[in-house]
């Protein structure tokens, strides 16, 4: 895949758990895994997706995650019927790391692999 189309990827996720966050809650998707599951699934993939996308700058797409991602919930307090809790941040940012941390595992796997190969 191109750099442009994971790039894209992510930030049509991105979008997605905005809107999620943010939208009426009669659109919000719900999946069977609870309150918090559904929660760290979603930012899980999300951090996933910019881990992929920009390989090259985790450390500083964690940084800006975790920033946006307290700048979602404190966006909450403006919303009806949303509400800004620390819990959900907690979960937010640790999946969205997590996600960033798998792709960096995957990577320095695969690196080991293909140099481990050519000796």
């Amino acid at each position: 895949m191109t750099t442009a189309l994971l790039k894209l990827i992510a930030w049509a996720l991105a979008a997605a758990v905005t809107f999620a966050t943010l939208g009426p809650a009669e659109l919000r998707p719900h999946a069977p895994f609870g309150h918090d599951g559904e929660h760290a699934f979603a930012f899980l993939m999300v951090g996933v997706a910019f881990g992929v996308a920009y390989a090259h700058r985790r450390t500083f797409v964690a940084s800006v995650s975790v920033v946006m991602i307290g700048v979602l919930e404190v966006l909450q307090l403006w919303v009806p019927g949303r509400h800004a809790r620390v819990e959900d941040f907690v979960v937010n940012a640790l999946a969205a790391c997590l996600g960033l941390t798998i792709t960096a595992g995957f990577e320095w796997v695969r690196a080991r692999v293909s140099t481990s190969g050519t000796t």
